[in-house]
């Protein structure tokens, strides 16, 4: 039995997993407990009970017991695809990590693949990629037009979908096989690769591919705590003039990140424009602004536009329109 099974392989305790989970459900968190706890008598190496007992006793209010069992989790699965060292952290029992395993990332999407469009849009109202599209349409001009657009961390496709009427090429990277296959069944995109955004872009682009006029990061700097690396990879995908644009979650002015209860990372507005400044890019907006709904709260975002400064002229490629001519004066 492999560490990841959401089925612990022993029906009796799926069973009583089965009834836990419900009367988490039904807000009686003692029964659930006691429920999977059986369970797990019934299957210790099933680190997917132990991931759930854990969120049990954290709903609970027993910090101590939900960090026990994720303990357990890490120990049965060190990938962490769950997420338990993050949630660990969360209790003040492990250091947060800058950034959460690549593993968790891809199953936490790959499962959300099939209704991520519908609860992200029509329950949650996230609004990033039309925003961030509105924004670019006020920087460039509303006629621009890229010769090359990269989507990093593309998902399903909503970004490439409003950007598609400004670009001549499109191409969308995402860790989650399972958003590809939908961001390909949108026909937007003119080349989608399966990739680590830290570490597997360049692999992942066509041979000899060329720097983009535009990279996008929409809603993808949220699962990054230290954006340093994160941002050297997108700045050199950059062609020198050409534009970055992205969103984070608004946290604090005075910090610089911070793991939140959602295991997302927010970020202070000042450390977001020293880490463009380092990497060469020129800030031209910022907006914060409601970006989605989270259960009753309202998520605040940062949401920006950056041009890369040329490292000696400015790339024809770009005129594909996006010239200083077209931005606002105040920018320039």
């Amino acid at each position: 039995m492999t560490s990841y099974q959401l089925s612990s392989g022993d029906l009796t305790a799926d069973r009583r997993a089965h009834y836990a989970r419900l009367y988490a459900e039904g807000d009686d968190l003692a029964a659930a407990i006691d429920l999977q706890r059986q369970a797990l008598d019934l299957a210790p190496d099933w680190a997917a009970g132990w991931q759930a007992l854990g969120h049990f006793a954290e709903k609970s209010g027993d910090q101590i017991g939900a960090a026990d069992a994720w303990r357990k989790v890490l120990g049965l699965s060190p990938t962490d695809i769950f997420g338990a060292g993050l949630k660990l952290s969360l209790t003040g029992q492990a250091v947060t990590p800058p950034t959460p395993p690549s593993e968790y990332i891809e199953v936490l999407f790959d499962g959300y693949s099939d209704r991520f469009d519908t609860a992200l849009v029509e329950n949650l109202g996230y609004c990033v990629p039309e925003r961030l599209t509105a924004l670019l349409a006020d920087v460039a001009g509303a006629d621009a037009r890229f010769a090359k657009v990269i989507d990093l961390g593309c998902g399903t496709g909503l970004f490439g979908e409003r950007i598609r009427r400004m670009t001549s090429w499109l191409e969308g990277y995402d860790l989650s096989q399972g958003m590809l296959a939908k961001a390909g069944e949108k026909g937007v995109y003119d080349h989608l690769g399966q990739a680590d955004i830290l570490h597997g872009i360049p692999a992942a682009r066509l041979t000899g591919a060329e720097p983009a006029d535009l990279v996008a990061a929409a809603d993808v700097f949220a699962y990054f705590g230290d954006l340093g690396g994160v941002m050297a990879m997108a700045s050199s995908l950059v062609a020198d003039g050409g534009l970055l644009a992205l969103s984070l979650e608004a946290g604090p002015e005075d910090c610089e990140w911070m793991l939140q209860s959602s295991l997302r990372y927010c970020h202070g507005e000042t450390y977001l424009r020293r880490q463009l400044d380092q990497h060469g890019l020129d800030l031209l907006t910022l907006s914060q602004e409601p970006i989605r709904r989270d259960g009753p709260n309202t998520i605040s975002g940062l949401l920006a536009v950056a041009r890369k400064r040329p490292s000696a002229t400015v790339s024809k490629t770009l005129v594909e329109r996006v010239s200083a001519a077209a931005l606002p004066l105040a920018l320039i």
